[in-house]
């Protein structure tokens, strides 16, 4: 066989193109190159979008694992979360009904007591659901304006509650609406009793929207955390009302009276829908002839026009 025939390429293993800096150098060039045309011109952009639809299934595909491993480890722990609130719920119910049963017994036993007293009936509120339309325009006071007013039964200096607790009172009436004073009011006020110790006080509002307990002693037994209910001796708010609670104390005050600042039991913002209540005094028996008239509450009196004479007499 002659020479000249025999085939003396390489084989292809061995042969060799361009260098790999070469190639390096390429590629780089190519890849600074797109990113500039994609950056500028959005040259790539439409290929991004062919091979992102493309891929899309393959991606939802490869998600599937891992979704059912998410979705079945939350539903675990919704189960789990959902058997515990469950347990709490049935332990909640059995406390309150254990309470519910002996709040029954205590009405039998206090109907039994009144009428073995001869005293009469306990006090039944009556209350009547409204709206709140808007807060009062006046930037210095807390008032609120409903939707309830004298045609629907609404009294001047009824008691406003919510699910929390007084909110406030009317102060102003209308026809179909009222004005509500809330207790944050600067020239609100209102009579309470301490629920650990039965003290009794007054509140005042116009504390940095909080209410005050004033008059009251530097050594007076008034512990951070006590609940402030209504006192029901003004005749006009039932007494057991959840007013506030105490949420500071400072027994340093001058003039002997410890300053007591209390947190409201209920939301002063965000209000929608109130219990308008009667006021006690519809309900109690008649005032004796020969005494003085008593303002209907204490707000109402924080409310009178300050150049008023204190003791209603005239110039001197």
């Amino acid at each position: 066989m002659a020479l000249g025939t025999l085939d003396r390429t390489p084989p292809p293993f061995f042969r060799q193109g361009p260098s790999a800096r070469t190639k390096l150098l390429f590629f780089s060039a190519l890849a600074l190159f797109l990113m500039v045309a994609d950056t500028r011109f959005a040259l790539v952009q439409p290929l991004r979008a062919v091979l992102a639809t493309a891929l899309l299934p393959v991606e939802r595909t490869l998600l599937v694992p891992v979704t059912l491993v998410e979705e079945g480890y939350v539903y675990l722990q919704g189960l789990k979360t959902a058997r515990a609130a469950e347990q709490d719920a049935l332990a909640r119910l059995a406390q309150q009904s254990l309470q519910a049963a002996r709040t029954r017994q205590l009405e039998t036993e206090n109907a039994q007591l009144r009428a073995l007293l001869e005293l009469r009936p306990g006090i039944t509120a009556r209350s009547l659901a409204a709206e709140v339309l808007w807060q009062a325009s006046d930037l210095y006071t807390r008032k609120l304006i409903i939707d309830r007013g004298a045609k629907q039964g609404v009294a001047l200096g009824a008691p406003v509650v919510n699910e929390q607790g007084v909110l406030g009172q009317v102060t102003r009436l209308y026809p179909l609406s009222a004005e509500v004073t809330l207790l944050s009011d600067k020239d609100a006020a209102i009579p309470v009793i301490n629920g650990r110790t039965q003290q009794r006080g007054a509140a005042f509002g116009g504390v940095n929207d909080a209410l005050e307990l004033r008059f009251m002693a530097a050594n007076s037994d008034v512990q951070v955390g006590d609940p402030i209910l209504t006192s029901g001796l003004d005749g006009v708010y039932p007494p057991g009302l959840a007013v506030a609670s105490v949420e500071r104390i400072d027994r340093q005050a001058e003039g002997g009276f410890a300053r007591v600042t209390l947190k409201t039991a209920a939301r002063m913002d965000g209000v929608h829908h109130v219990l308008v209540l009667e006021p006690m005094e519809r309900q109690l028996p008649p005032r004796p002839e020969g005494l003085p008239d008593l303002p209907l509450s204490a707000s109402a009196s924080a409310s009178a026009p300050a150049s008023a004479p204190a003791g209603g007499g005239g110039r001197r």
